[in-house]
């Protein structure tokens, strides 16, 4: 600083710069933070899945009521953000290739299709590339959107997906 400043004015400059240096590092923790639900919240993305509750609505094409899914605020804001899931392939049959399978937050023997689990424990995805079944957890990445309308998709779907960790 100019040797000619005052006392009073070098603190001006010394606070912006503080200003200037505490708004970059507010901002670089917002970007990385918001880009993508980081690896460690790979395990706990499950358990805020799990937040909905359901209404019963009548669907006049089935006749009868059906359970809509309704998306709590903390799910609400993850539509269409990039997100990482580690979980488990569940083989089904009319899922065309290892490019479009169901993800689930539990093994086969406990998944939403063969035990106690809700749906809100599985998820249809859609990778880039295709990935190879294993009975081992895997983390991946992909596209969250959110389904509340069509009873014959599941209430979760990740698109773009790829393959960030292979079994242990």
């Amino acid at each position: 600083m100019p040797l000619w400043l005052t006392i009073k004015d070098k603190q001006k400059i010394m606070i912006r710069q503080a200003l200037k240096c505490s708004i970059l590092v507010t901002g670089l923790f917002f970007v990385f933070s918001s880009t993508s639900l980081s690896a460690q919240g790979a395990k706990n993305l499950w358990q805020t899945l799990g937040k909905i509750t359901y209404k019963k609505v009548m669907d006049e094409s089935l006749g009868f009521k059906v359970d809509v899914p309704i998306f709590s605020e903390e799910i609400k804001v993850l539509e269409g953000k990039t997100v990482e899931i580690k979980g488990y392939i569940i083989p089904v049959e009319g899922y065309k290739n290892h490019k479009e399978f169901v993800f689930s937050a539990f093994p086969y023997s406990m998944c939403f299709f063969c035990g106690g689990a809700g749906p809100e424990t599985v998820m249809e995805v859609f990778s880039q590339e295709p990935i190879k079944y294993t009975a081992e957890s895997i983390t991946i990445k992909g596209k969250l959107s959110l389904n509340d309308n069509d009873i014959n998709r599941l209430i979760y779907s990740l698109s773009d997906a790829v393959l960030v960790s292979k079994p242990n």
